[in-house]
């Protein structure tokens, strides 16, 4: 029930968005900003490159509101969108270092030991996925970090499921050289 309720939603506000509402285009950025600026932050940017690079994906967004197809669309046309704005921000700014990857979270409710060794862990994964090549972080923070299925994860990266597939596969071979 609860996901036939998502699905009734995203479509209303698709169809809202599609007419040109300007309240449905604010429930819009509601519901994705902090998604968005999260995944901007795990692709390697900066906070303040992150909120403007967030808040330039939702202008483009907007923009763009004529080729959203449905809501089933939604969620993987935003994250397209956000990717696009993302990859033009790094041709932009060539060369210039990356910054940390945030949003693994500590367990909660472990002994302190225990979340230290927990803590040293994540802090090698962190760093291990900020050394993937970008198209396979792209990919490890799309469909793990952000939650998203094969299918809309692979298009917001704008490839094909197999190639997406592919790159989330060497990905997560690269992670565990690296981290074991």
């Amino acid at each position: 029930m609860k996901g036939e309720d998502l699905e009734k939603r995203r479509d209303s506000l698709a169809a809202r968005l599609g007419t040109g509402n300007r309240a449905a285009a604010a429930e819009l950025v509601d519901i994705y900003y902090e998604q968005i600026y999260l995944f901007m932050r795990r692709l390697g940017h900066s906070c303040q490159v992150s909120e403007d690079l967030t808040q330039e994906s939702f202008l483009h967004a907007w923009q763009h509101i004529g080729q959203l197809r449905n809501g089933k669309a939604l969620n993987s046309w935003l994250y397209h969108i956000a990717h696009n704005v993302s990859k033009l921000h790094w041709r932009r700014h060539k060369g210039k270092k990356a910054a940390s990857i945030e949003g693994f979270d500590l367990p909660a409710g472990s002994k302190s030991e225990e979340r230290i060794g927990d803590y040293e862990q994540l802090e090698q994964l962190s760093n291990a996925v900020r050394q993937l090549p970008p198209r396979l972080r792209e990919a490890v923070v799309l469909h793990y970090m952000q939650h998203l299925t094969i299918s809309e994860a692979a298009e917001a990266a704008d490839v094909r499921e197999g190639t997406f597939k592919s790159r989330l596969s060497r990905a997560l071979e690269a992670l565990r050289k690296q981290v074991i």
